[in-house]
């Protein structure tokens, strides 16, 4: 896949691509269903597939003192698109000036003359434009003046009826309930990041941590979860997922106040400092507590290390 910066001088053969447009935050079954309508219209034209998104989110841009809010920034976003068959990601920086911007100059500048869409797939509900004044109706007007063809798909909906979004796997997050949000995704729900130095006070009560700072990601209910960590195997070139536990939040008994992503691989003690790692929430155990100190601490880590290999081995049991 190509990363695509700018909508203006565009490689020739990133051009009259079939094309889904939208945040593509997750990445979930809804985003999925977009852009497979796109790789279907590319397929049918001989064309290339493209995604067209967004960076900064637009959220972040327009509402700054909002809490991190975050499914997939735009590493893992990138990557999932990828995996997804996508040829070129263009990447519109969104700015004052985008977001000022009409929404029909915003296809007219930008797609049509810019990019040279051939096919444009979007989401029923998607909204663009200046004060979120384009919608699907709004691309229907172009598509009638034969500047592309266009397919809006319809809400995808799970086994209750309701429409995969974004919003419900945050909500899923908030109430500490990987499970849900893992169902609406499609995966497991990952944080990914380099492993930062520590105070090493795990490793004295004998459970070393991974520390990861949670930068732009949703901060999900704070407590300990069951786990799976990768850390960028070099040496097979493919994940190798290990099992452990982490604990995400303040580490109210050290009484610090940055949110970290403390993370136990189970039978690991390697030095992984810089490594990049993703982990996998898979199973909440408990909320996060304060204790009157370390021994009591190291009495309650036992107990979670014993519910979270329970419930790793569930997991494995139901796939």
């Amino acid at each position: 896949m190509r990363l695509i910066r700018t909508w203006q001088d565009v490689p020739p053969d990133a051009v009259g691509a079939a094309v889904a447009i939208g945040n593509f935050d997750g990445v979930h079954e809804g985003h999925r269903a977009v852009v497979g309508a796109a790789a279907r219209a590319a397929r049918k034209m001989g064309a290339p597939l493209g995604a067209v998104t967004f960076e900064p989110h637009p959220r972040s841009w327009l509402m700054p003192d909002l809490e991190a809010f975050r499914l997939t920034p735009f590493r893992p976003k990138a990557r999932h698109l990828e995996a997804l068959g996508v040829d070129f990601l263009y990447v519109l920086s969104f700015d004052d000036k985008m977001a000022g911007q009409p929404a029909e100059d915003f296809v007219r500048n930008i797609l049509i003359d810019g990019l040279q869409v051939g096919h444009v797939v979007v989401g029923h509900d998607f909204v663009f434009g200046k004060e979120r004044g384009g919608s699907a109706e709004t691309l229907k007007h172009f598509e009638k003046d034969r500047a592309f063809e266009l397919t809006i798909v319809p809400s995808v909906n799970d086994e209750t009826g309701s429409g995969y979004s974004s919003t419900r796997i945050r909500e899923a997050l908030k109430k500490g309930d990987p499970a849900a949000a893992a169902s609406l995704l499609g995966r497991h729900w990952e944080i990914e990041g380099h492993i930062l130095p520590g105070d090493q006070r795990g490793r004295t009560i004998g459970f070393p941590t991974a520390n990861m700072d949670l930068a732009d990601y949703i901060r999900p209910k704070f407590g300990v979860y069951a786990i799976q960590i990768d850390m960028e195997e070099a040496e097979s070139g493919k994940p190798i997922w290990r099992e452990g536990m982490a604990n995400l939040g303040k580490r109210p008994t050290i009484g610090d106040n940055k949110v970290l992503l403390e993370v136990n691989i189970f039978n690991f003690n390697d030095n992984i400092y810089g490594r990049l790692a993703r982990v996998r929430l898979l199973d909440y155990v408990r909320p996060e507590m304060k204790f009157d100190g370390l021994a009591s601490l190291k009495a309650q880590i036992t107990a979670d290390a014993a519910a979270a290999r329970q419930m790793i081995a569930a997991l494995s049991i139901r796939q």
